[in-house]
């Protein structure tokens, strides 16, 4: 069965994406993820919307120090989120969500979280799996933290893994000036930088 992966964290990126895929360590960051048993590229990719606010969170990652990319349990009309969808297999969606929870392996019975709308799949950072829809008979899968933003602590993203999103958003037709202003608001990021700082965080 075929899937749409719906990413907005630093998977906007497809060659940071077929990392996951392939087995490969993206630059900036210090770890090589070990690539999925099928290592067939996409078959379709392309722009998504995501009806969450996207926010940064947690201390440190592979990235290094700052938060990474989570997005809200409650939609919102007024913050919806840019996302990039990849149509893959079931397989494959199964080994990158294993691989972003520093998992070996993993089931995920996706009936139930297209049934529940969601589903948790264990205590890893990106254990919560969200059904967002299906497009042209495929279902639309993303996943974020267990926790909703409100009991997260908010810490701005690492220069090496904002960057990494910003390219992906370069890719999917935005310019610099649009990311900026994307990136604004987002809790992590918002009175924290002035345009200029942001601009010069992620391409200095």
């Amino acid at each position: 069965m075929d899937v749409w992966y719906v990413s907005y964290g630093s998977n906007l990126c497809e060659d940071r994406f077929m990392c996951y895929i392939n087995g490969d360590r993206p630059p900036g960051s210090d770890k090589r993820e070990i690539g999925c048993t099928d290592k067939a590229p996409p078959k379709v990719s392309g722009v998504a919307e995501i009806p969450y606010p996207l926010y940064f969170s947690k201390e440190r990652s592979k990235w290094g120090s700052g938060g990474v990319a989570f997005i809200d349990h409650q939609k919102s009309k007024d913050e919806l989120s840019i996302g990039r969808k990849y149509l893959i297999t079931a397989e494959q969606f199964a080994e990158v969500v294993a691989q972003e929870n520093n998992r070996n392996d993993l089931t995920i019975d996706l009936d139930e979280v297209i049934e529940n709308g969601f589903s948790t799949i264990g205590s890893g950072w990106y254990g919560r799996i969200v059904c967002l829809g299906e497009l042209n008979g495929a279902p639309m899968f993303t996943f974020t933290n267990n926790l909703p933003m409100s009991e997260m602590k908010c810490n701005k993203p690492s220069a090496a893994y904002l960057s990494t999103i910003a390219r992906g958003l370069l890719e999917l037709g935005l310019d610099q000036e649009d990311v900026i202003d994307y990136f604004l608001n987002k809790q992590g990021i918002s009175g924290i930088f002035t345009k200029k700082d942001l601009y010069d965080y992620i391409w200095s």
